[in-house]
């Protein structure tokens, strides 16, 4: 019920996953899943706690990005930077290890570190030939920042690689591109 209600009704979702936690509260599957809801939901110390209870229980470290992106929508973005360096973090998949260099360029931001954002970006994953889906999501927030970072015709290019990977057309960037290049030139 969980799967089918978590996209259209977060918070019906979630209450759904209290119940399943309230009858198996030390199945670390249960607590991740009521994390991952909470996290839908906006509840962000509701889904840190479950998702800290699941990693106690034996859950693995692949939520580490959801984890440090409610450090930040808590207003801890040092914490959020704390997590992406960490050991485990080091041992992440690929997109994984994309999404929580993601969620690390927006805790600098939230610092006001828009050169170190970007640089949180960079690697060779951000230019290499692919469509996987992570990779349109990389791009694009790479774009985001040269853009916070005042390096608008450099945030254009990215906006367009990220476009022409974003098969699943999950993200706004050829928009963005357009947007951009459309406004008038500074005087």
């Amino acid at each position: 019920m969980v799967a089918r209600l978590l996209d259209e009704d977060p918070q019906l979702a979630l209450a759904h996953a209290r119940f399943a936690r309230s009858k198996a509260g030390r199945v670390a599957a249960v607590r991740e899943v009521a994390g991952l809801c909470a996290y839908h939901a906006g509840e962000w110390s509701e889904a840190l706690a479950e998702l800290r209870a699941a990693r106690r229980l034996g859950a693995d470290t692949g939520r580490l990005a959801v984890l440090a992106d409610c450090e930040r929508a808590l207003g801890r973005p040092e914490h959020a930077l704390e997590i992406a360096r960490s050991p485990e973090a080091q041992q992440l998949g690929t997109e994984e290890s994309v999404e929580l260099r993601i969620v690390a360029a927006g805790a600098r931001r939230d610092l006001g570190q828009f050169d170190a954002a970007v640089l949180a970006l960079q690697g060779p994953d951000l230019e290499t030939p692919g469509d996987e889906p992570w990779r349109a999501r990389l791009r694009y927030a790479y774009a985001d920042n040269l853009l916070a970072a005042g390096r608008e015709q450099d945030a254009i290019r990215w906006f367009l690689a990220a476009a022409e990977v974003d098969v699943e057309e999950a993200t706004d960037a050829a928009e963005r591109a357009v947007e951009l290049s459309e406004r008038p030139a500074p005087e």
